[in-house]
């Protein structure tokens, strides 16, 4: 069901039933001995809702309420109280409880206490999902100017009523989580989770246990059951991005759940079935990386039902304009400076650089322009002077450089804007390390 309850409750015996009885409906409940067990807890992982008796050793439950308040928010309370004790209840409803039950009480009522919890979360989250849809509907009709993403979005339109996996490939910072998030969005599944897991930044253990989930006790740390995203997406998408970042092992395990529909977690014994449209992303060479035995043909295949490429932004010059605009639009709402648009000496510097960053570096651009700029319009003094540079050493007559200057100034520049990093300056080059290397000592 995809809800994740804590109980805290001092009194074994009422744990212990609570649990089971949370358990047999197809929650995922965790059981801790007083208040601050409990809060220990919901510092280490994501909980939905936390059921807590008032009185209790340690912290009460009104502490407990208090602080999960101030730290968690979006976590729903409900507060276990004792009979002829609603003085308490209707303290924690003011603090922010959604809900209260007295002991002696009945499991079933209970229950249903929780459904309608769990119903007014499922809302709130299609309300979210639905803003966030129009947003970016209305964004993304505006900006997709070029022949290139004019054909994309048809593409996406066209798989609106498939549940089809999907491959997106095209260079780092094109925009392919923010076109997985429209395909979600567009989709029947758009009033179901999604979710994104960026593999680069996890190692294999932490990756696989994100991906899969544990049991408690399947390794030394596991000291509670967790879901792995997998099963947490359950009904709607899990976006995979830098896919070709994952290991061999954790590769078969992906296949196999592509192929059964279903998972097992760390150290469980009995599959869990899933339901998940996955969508995968790389700025790699599939074909290279299947040739070098790095990456699983089968598993591509996959999920190669829909294959998307995302072009450079050096390739859909006339995105630029209507991106520029919509970076604008878009940091200006958390600014308090009033900047109605662009000079056209800015916009020709903007047009005529070739973003070796794509999108992702236009939005820094722009974002780093609206702090800077003291007028009305953006100007080519809040423009970084690298660009600015670039555009006068390729395109002035005077002075003219010969391409092997041009191309170890430009590296220069790239290998600048990512602080040193040579790994991703070389692949937003699309050369390699050892090329780099050579271009930076010539």
């Amino acid at each position: 069901m995809g809800l994740k309850i804590i109980i805290a409750e001092d009194e074994d015996i009422t744990r212990k039933h609570l649990l089971h009885a949370l358990k047999k409906e197809g929650y995922l409940a965790v059981g801790a001995k007083d208040g601050r067990e409990a809060l220990e807890l919901i510092q280490q992982e994501r909980f939905d809702v936390l059921i807590t008796d008032v009185r209790m050793p340690e912290m009460s439950g009104i502490e407990l309420l208090e602080e999960v308040k101030k730290g968690y928010p979006a976590m729903e309370v409900m507060i276990v109280t004792g009979f002829g004790s609603i003085d308490a209840a209707v303290e924690a409803m003011k603090k922010g409880a959604y809900e209260y039950i007295t002991k002696p009480f009945n499991l079933d009522e209970l229950i249903l206490k929780v459904k309608n919890i769990h119903e007014r979360k499922i809302l709130k989250n299609q309300n979210l999902f639905l803003r966030t849809f129009l947003g970016m509907h209305k964004g993304v009709s505006v900006i997709a100017r070029s022949q290139g993403m004019q054909k994309i979005m048809n593409s996406v339109e066209g798989m609106k009523d498939s549940d089809c996996n999907v491959f997106i490939t095209g260079e780092t910072g094109v925009g392919k989580s923010l076109l997985a998030k429209i395909i979600h969005f567009t989709s029947r599944r758009q009033n179901m989770p999604f979710l994104s897991v960026h593999c680069t930044a996890l190692s294999e253990e932490a990756l696989a246990s994100e991906l899969f989930g544990h049991e408690e006790g399947a390794f030394p740390g596991a000291e509670t059951t967790r879901q792995g995203l997998i099963e947490i997406a359950d009904s709607g998408t899990l976006f995979i991005d830098d896919i070709t970042e994952i290991s061999p092992r954790i590769q078969a395990q992906f296949l196999k759940v592509m192929e059964e529909g279903e998972i097992f977690r760390a150290g469980g014994k009995i599959p869990i079935r899933v339901n998940v449209r996955f969508i995968a992303a790389t700025h790699r060479n599939m074909r290279e990386q299947i040739a070098h035995g790095t990456f699983r043909e089968d598993l591509y295949h996959r999920l190669n039902i829909m294959d998307i490429l995302v072009p450079p932004l050096r390739e859909r010059k006339e995105d630029i304009e209507p991106l520029c605009t919509y970076f604008l639009q878009k940091h200006l709402s958390e600014s308090t400076k009033e900047i109605s648009g662009f000079t056209q000496e800015a916009m020709d510097i903007l047009t005529d650089y070739s973003f070796p960053g794509n999108v992702r570096e236009l939005e820094n651009i722009i974002e780093r322009a609206i702090i800077l700029e003291q007028g009305t319009h953006v100007t080519p003094q809040s423009l970084p002077v690298s660009i600015k540079k670039f555009r006068i050493d390729t395109f002035s007559p005077e002075g003219i450089k010969t391409i092997d200057e041009l191309t170890k100034d430009y590296t220069t520049r790239v290998l600048e804007m990512v602080d040193g990093d040579k790994r991703k300056a070389a692949g937003l080059l699309g050369i390699s390390e050892i090329t780099l290397w050579r271009i930076l000592k010539g």
